[in-house]
């Protein structure tokens, strides 16, 4: 294993982090009003008694950027492991669906798809993602018979007790970072990194965030608003309706 030095990955993090900001200020800039009311249920505003412009607005807005941000900060996340177990033990990103990574250690290959965290799918996507272990290791197989060859579900943050999910291990948090890297305290060296220039990256979103929130909220009670108040069912009519 090779001694990964945290200012190669302070390095790294400090390099890349600026993609992650420009690309929700990108996202937020795109935004148009009508395609997010589309997605969002207006009978839930309706019943938490939604009154204004802006606080519909800025509810909307808000529930839409934080699964954005969440998305594209997970994608800065999985680069980071690729590039954390590339410098530690030769990994690589894998060609293989649903599988993120690949690196040999002491003897194994260990496949691993990485997630956020560890509450990120339903049965569905987990039944997915076990399927891709075992095609994974078929594919694997072929070329390697004897081959051990162990699937891992990496989580970037959280906890989760019991590792051990028959099909699969699951790591999260520090066992995760520590399982890539063979740092154990590599989950506590990023946080200086990933706040390079936090500050004022996000003065210029927050700034873009409050010019949309005005111009949504004009937007909204020019045409959702009728004697000042909220039309609910004009909205619900533009959201749900089939002419």
């Amino acid at each position: 294993m090779k001694s990964i030095p945290i200012s190669i990955v302070s390095d790294y993090v400090e390099d890349n982090i600026g993609k992650f900001h420009s690309a929700r200020l990108a996202s937020l800039q795109k935004l148009k009003l009508e395609q997010i009311l589309r997605r969002k249920n207006p009978y839930l505003f309706k019943a938490k008694n939604v009154r204004t412009s802006e606080s519909l607005v800025r509810a909307i807005l808000d529930a839409h950027l934080s699964s954005n941000e969440e998305t594209k900060f997970g994608e800065f996340f999985e680069k980071l492991a690729i590039f954390v177990s590339e410098t530690a033990f030769d990994g690589k990103k894998s060609s293989t669906e649903g599988i993120d990574l690949e690196f040999q250690r002491k003897g194994k290959r260990y496949i691993v798809s990485v997630k956020s965290g560890p509450n990120w799918g339903n049965s569905s996507q987990i039944k997915k993602m076990v399927q891709n272990f075992k095609t994974a290791k078929r594919v694997l197989r072929a070329h390697n018979p004897d081959s051990e060859i162990i699937a891992v579900n990496g989580c970037c943050y959280g906890k989760d007790s019991n590792t051990d999910k028959g099909d699969y291990y699951k790591y999260c948090g520090q066992a995760f970072w520590e399982f890539i890297s063979g740092n154990s305290n590599l989950y506590l060296d990023l946080i200086v990194p990933i706040g390079h220039k936090a500050k004022e990256k996000n003065k210029e979103f927050i700034d873009e965030y409050y010019r949309i929130v005005n111009l949504f909220t004009a937007e909204f009670s020019n045409k959702f608003c009728k004697d000042g108040n909220i039309d609910w069912e004009a909205l619900v009519k533009f959201n749900s309706s089939v002419k």
